[in-house]
């Protein structure tokens, strides 16, 4: 392969390298100079073009690729047609993504100018999605590089296994103390992960968690059709004497391995019955982010058996993102059975709906709103108030006089709720464990309200956001675990932190309520004169 300048007579049949501009010309890389490129770049007054030719024994780009990506191509995927030295892959049906590795690797030590690059092996994948891309570096290629690419590519390098099973039975062990919603949230999470694969749950059992009942259960559901059993158990799987791998061996089955280097994921087990396999659930498995018992899950649903070889191997890159509901060392001690939890008062608003008076400072049976919301506050278990002031702080901060308070004044607070959030979080204290966010136009949040929110917030176990709800409305104040404290200082303008909630469903802890207190907050003179008659 030539490359060089040349004047534009003596480039015909070369492929511009660079993209040139002249004037009004733009001549872009990778176009093939003919007649009239040659008239339009002697009347621009161009003298050279860089221009690559390809030479006797030589094979375009666009040819080069397209050829290792057809010898890469195995059952289940397509190859687009190559352009500017690139052909991309995609998957023909949903499924698991299957690499051969050595065979990528053998491609690309063919030479510098072929590469071949593909998504992480057994990823879930659906169809249509992109797999893999061939690109080649230079115009061209030598023939010898090109059929050396194809000859080490092997056979099938690159294929989708398609999902083959799909009927799932579920067996959720019960203890004292497991809440039936939790089952029922396990249940749809997993609803959630099968339908990619077309898989649904066939049938689900909850028994005692017992040796003798769970084998039971399997037993059924494995001869009503299961082509895979879940085991969700109340209690981690510490030993392969446990309840789960022990009512796997009663039933004639067979323990394949237990634990995996993944974590989240570390107390996995995979097992068989009946040539059916069967998984014990890590707890993680209750959440829908993305943890070690999906990976082996998506790949079961495929068919491709999971050997403990394959499993032992997940070391590297099996130390995956965070889930904040995983329990943490402990760093403070607990305050009389209860987290250490900071509460803040959020008085900084410009009340704009009250129509001009400050709202925090109007009255409810003689004491004024912000008053009443902090003495509420200091009422509770909460190891510490703060009180964000902005707007009239003077006036708001005397409202408050001889109450043993924290004041944080906020430069920002025209700007909106979020900019209060920030100076209240900004302000709790190292060794608090979360803090409860209140609003000062709530007066019907008291104490006892505020001691539940406290009470339900258990870190060990998952419980990270504590609100109150009454026939599924979700209302006010919220507790916040300190890990997220981060993202509630990103919130921004007059919003607040709903979207966190949601995004972090399986971390939240319900307070049922009764009445209309943890919904009622005073923003018109309309809503005032419905809490004075309350």
């Amino acid at each position: 392969m030539k490359f060089g300048p040349a004047s534009p007579a003596d480039a015909i049949g070369g492929v511009t390298v660079h993209t040139l501009r002249q004037g009004p010309l733009v001549l872009k890389k990778g176009t093939t100079i003919g007649l009239a490129e040659v008239d339009a770049l002697t009347k621009a007054g161009v003298k050279e073009v860089v221009v690559v030719r390809l030479e006797d024994g030589d094979v375009s780009e666009d040819v080069a690729a397209a050829s290792i990506a057809k010898a890469v191509a195995g059952d289940g995927v397509h190859v687009e047609r190559a352009f500017t030295g690139r052909a991309n892959l995609f998957a023909a049906r949903a499924g698991v993504l299957v690499v051969d590795r050595a065979a990528v690797d053998r491609i690309n030590g063919v030479d510098e100018a072929i590469t071949f690059a593909t998504l992480a092996a057994f990823k879930p994948v659906v169809e249509g999605e992109m797999i893999a891309t061939v690109k080649l570096i230079p115009f061209g290629v030598e023939a010898k590089l090109r059929d050396a690419a194809v000859a080490v590519a092997g056979h099938d390098a690159l294929r989708i296994a398609p999902y083959t099973i799909k009927k799932v039975g579920v067996v959720s062990t019960l203890l004292p103390g497991l809440a039936p919603k939790v089952i029922e949230k396990t249940l749809r999470v997993t609803a959630e992960r099968l339908a990619p694969a077309g898989a649904t749950i066939i049938a689900e059992r909850r028994v005692p968690h017992d040796e003798t009942a769970l084998a039971a259960s399997i037993k059924e559901l494995l001869g009503l059709g299961a082509e895979l059993v879940i085991v969700f158990g109340a209690s981690a799987i510490a030993d392969r004497r446990d309840v789960i791998p022990a009512a796997i061996s009663e039933i004639g089955g067979a323990v394949e391995h237990f634990g995996m280097p993944v974590d989240p994921g570390n107390l996995l087990l995979i097992g068989s019955a009946g040539g059916v396999p069967v998984l014990g659930a890590p707890g993680c498995a209750r959440s829908p982010v993305e943890n070690g018992f999906d990976w082996v899950l998506m790949r079961l649903l495929a068919g491709i058996k999971v050997t403990r070889a394959e499993l032992t191997g997940m070391g590297v890159g099996g130390l995956l993102m965070e889930i904040v509901t995983r329990p943490q060392p402990r760093t403070v001690p607990e305050l009389e059975g209860n987290r250490n939890v900071a509460a803040i008062v959020l008085a900084a608003g410009r009340s704009t709906r009250m129509g001009g008076p400050n709202k925090l400072l109007a009255e409810l049976d003689g004491k004024k709103l912000v008053r009443i919301a902090a003495e509420q506050a200091l009422a509770s278990k909460a190891s510490e108030v703060i009180v964000v002031t902005g707007h009239q702080a003077d006036l708001v901060e005397q409202a408050l006089s001889g109450l043993k308070v924290k004041f944080v004044r906020n430069p920002d607070f025209a700007g909106g709720l979020a900019s209060s959030v920030k100076a209240g979080i900004a302000a709790v204290p190292a060794n608090a464990d979360g803090a409860v966010i209140c609003l000062g136009d709530m007066p019907l949040i008291d104490a006892k309200l505020i001691d539940r929110l406290i009470e339900a917030f258990e870190p060990d176990r998952g419980h990270l956001i504590a609100l109150p709800v009454s026939d599924g409305r979700r209302g006010n104040p919220v507790l916040w675990s300190r890990r997220f404290f981060p993202e509630l200082m990103t919130l921004d303008g007059d919003v607040g932190a709903r979207h966190l909630i949601a995004k972090h469903a399986e971390a939240v802890a319900e307070v049922p309520v009764e009445g209309f207190g943890a919904f009622l907050d005073i923003d018109t003179p309309q809503a005032l004169e419905a809490a004075r008659r309350s």
